[in-house]
């Protein structure tokens, strides 16, 4: 049996709805896709609990200081569960938190699009600084929101062990959203001009869902590694942050 055959065989399964189980039985393309996958989502994590922990001394409370720290060690942790079956894989796991300051984040007014840094895998959002405690709970919020809509996409993916790992951190991220919505409305209350952070972060967030690829969409679809295409993403979330914003006063 040629490869070109047994990758014809394979594309024919995953579309029928078929799932992988094990690194033994993942074809050259897919480990490739699969492991870049799972490496945006790793390094988002790890680069975004880093951010979130600088904005923990500057939560006004007790509460807000514990909610903050609950949500940087769980998103390490999410990225640790991912990161153990990129190990399976051969990552060297060891060294992988070492390979980049998670921490550092470009100039405010820099625009870099949906472009990575180097090798490091974060989305473009991850790469902007926060001004402050309020700033920092509306980007949680709008992107806690972006995250629940993205991983109700991804815990469908054709590789079991790592749709099983999205399905629980969906809850969690959910959780998540809801403690940036709590925190949102806690700042409306207070009195605090929030539409400032929601300019600068909506168009930041949105583009987190890519900038689509028709061609690379369908590669991906016939691997059972998406099923949606980024703009229809994109616009569910427009669709589900916009009225919670709409209750706040606030413009989306």
């Amino acid at each position: 049996m040629t490869s070109d055959f047994a990758e014809m065989t394979l594309s024919d399964y995953l579309a029928q709805g078929g799932r992988l189980t094990s690194p033994g039985n993942v074809p050259p393309r897919y480990r490739a896709e699969l492991m870049k996958l799972m490496a945006t989502f790793v390094d988002s994590n790890l680069a975004g609990a880093a951010g979130f922990a600088d904005a923990i001394n500057l939560a006004p409370g007790i509460k807000a200081r514990g909610a903050a720290a609950r949500i940087v060690a769980e998103k390490l942790a999410n990225a640790d569960r991912v990161l153990a079956l990129m190990g399976e894989f051969g990552a060297d796991t060891d060294r992988y938190v070492q390979q980049h300051p998670w921490d550092t984040r470009l100039d405010r007014d820099a625009d870099i699009g949906a472009t990575r840094i180097e090798q490091d895998m974060r989305l473009a959002v991850f790469n902007y600084p926060f001004t402050g405690w309020a700033d920092s709970v509306v980007m949680n919020l709008l992107m806690g929101t972006a995250v629940v809509t993205q991983l109700e996409e991804l815990r469908q993916v054709s590789y079991q062990p790592l749709a099983e790992a999205f399905r629980d951190i969906l809850k969690v991220e959910t959780h998540h959203a809801k403690l940036a919505e709590d925190g949102v409305s806690a700042l409306v209350e207070q009195g605090e001009n929030l539409q400032a952070s929601v300019d600068y972060w909506m168009p930041r967030v949105g583009v987190s869902f890519g900038i689509g690829d028709a061609g690379r969409l369908e590669q991906l679809k016939a691997m059972g590694l998406r099923r949606q295409d980024n703009a229809t993403l994109k616009s569910a979330w427009e669709g589900r942050i916009r009225p919670i914003l709409d209750g706040f006063g606030l413009e989306g």
